[in-house]
C-alpha cells in the first residue's frame, strides 16, 4: 500500500467571507463544497479545490467567527507548498500578488506570501503529476495553481517521525529531514525546520493534514496503524470522503482520507459551491444550522468565468 499525497489540507479561519474572496478572487480556487463541521455544525468547513474537487488540492477551513490570530509552533504545519507548472507561472504570480496588495517574495525557484490571517504559502515548479487547476477569469490555465507539492512542519527533533513515515506510512526519504509519501497517481512531501517555540492554533493556523488512499485500502491502514500501535481513531464517515485521524511522534495531526464518494454525492461538477450541502444526519437540523452562519454567496455567481 502507498498513500497517494496529500489528499487535502484543513486549516482555521476567523473570517469566512474574506477567507472565500482570497482563496477564490486571489488564487484563483474553485469553492466547491460550503458545509459544516460535522463535529460542531455551528461552524463552516469550506472546501477550495480544483475545478472537478479532486483530492490533492483540496484546501479547506474550519471557520470560528472572530478567532484570534494563530500561529505555528512545534508539532504544527507552517507552509503550504503548491505547485505551478513553470517558471513564468512563478513570475506572473509574483506579479498578480503585488498587484493585488500582497506581501510576497519571489525568490529563485518559488514565490513565498501569506493569506490575510497569517497563513503561509509558497509555490513551486512541479510537472511530476496531473495538474489540479482551477478556471479563474484572470488567471490563465498554464499558470493556476496545479495541486500541493507539501507541507513544512516545526520539529526539534524529527527522527522521532522518521520510524512512523517509513515502516508505518510507507514513505522514502527526500532530503534534509524530508520525506514523501507517493502512490501510483500522486505524491507530496513533508518537511520539518527547527521550531520556534509553541504555536497557538487559531485562525491563519493548520488543523491537519490528510493524506490519500482508494476507498478499497482505506480499511487496511487502520489494520496497519493498529498493528504498528499507533493511536487512532476508527474509520469515520465524512460523508465525502472516509477518515482516519492520528497524530505522528512529532506533534503533527495526520488524516488518512479516501477518495470515494467525493463532493459530487450531492449534484454536478457544475453546480460545487453554490449551496450549503450538510450530511443527511444534520440535514434535519438545516434551517437551525443555516440561521447561524454568516451568508456566503457563490462567488461564480457575482464573478463569470
Amino acid at each position: 500500500m502507498k498513500l497517494e499525497g496529500i489528499h487535502h489540507i484543513t486549516a482555521i479561519t476567523g473570517d469566512a467571507p474574506g477567507n472565500v474572496d482570497f482563496y477564490t478572487r486571489v488564487l484563483g480556487l474553485r469553492l466547491v463544497a460550503k458545509t459544516v463541521n460535522q463535529d460542531q455544525p455551528d461552524v463552516y468547513h469550506l472546501f477550495f479545490a480544483s475545478e472537478a474537487g479532486k483530492p490533492g488540492s483540496e484546501l479547506t477551513f474550519f471557520e470560528y467567527p472572530g478567532a484570534i490570530p494563530g500561529h505555528a509552533g512545534e508539532g504544527m504545519v507552517h507552509r503550504i507548498i503548491s505547485r505551478v507548472a513553470s517558471v513564468e507561472a512563478l513570475d506572473f504570480w509574483a506579479r498578480r500578488l503585488a498587484d493585488l496588495d500582497v506581501g510576497v517574495q519571489r525568490e529563485d525557484a518559488s514565490v513565498r506570501f501569506a493569506d490575510p490571517e497569517g497563513l503561509e504559502h509558497e509555490l513551486v515548479v512541479s510537472t511530476a503529476d496531473e495538474p489540479l487547476v482551477a478556471e479563474h477569469p484572470e488567471i490563465p490555465p498554464e499558470f493556476a495553481l496545479g495541486g500541493f507539492d507539501g507541507v513544512r512542519a516545526y520539529s526539534n527533533r524529527p527522527e522521532r517521525s522518521a520510524a512512523l513515515l517509513e515502516r508505518v506510512l510507507g514513505a522514502s526519504p527526500a532530503g534534509d529531514a524530508t520525506w514523501e509519501l507517493r502512490g501510483e497517481r500522486r505524491g507530496s512531501t513533508i518537511a520539518y525546520d527547527a521550531s520556534p517555540g509553541i504555536g497557538r492554533q487559531s485562525a491563519g493556523s493548520v488543523h491537519h493534514v490528510a493524506w490519500g488512499t482508494t476507498a478499497a485500502e482505506h480499511p487496511r491502514w487502520l489494520e496497519q496503524l493498529q498493528r504498528a500501535g499507533v493511536p487512532s481513531t476508527p474509520v469515520i464517515d465524512r460523508y465525502y470522503f472516509h477518515s482516519i485521524y492520528f497524530r505522528e511522534p512529532s506533534g503533527v495531526l495526520f488524516e488518512i482520507a479516501d477518495d470515494a464518494p467525493g463532493f459530487t454525492v450531492d449534484g454536478t461538477v457544475e453546480e460545487l459551491g453554490t449551496r450549503i450541502i450538510l450530511p443527511p444526519f444534520l440535514e434535519s437540523q438545516r434551517d437551525e444550522i443555516e440561521a447561524r452562519l454568516t451568508p456566503l454567496p457563490d462567488p461564480r455567481a457575482r464573478s463569470p468565468r
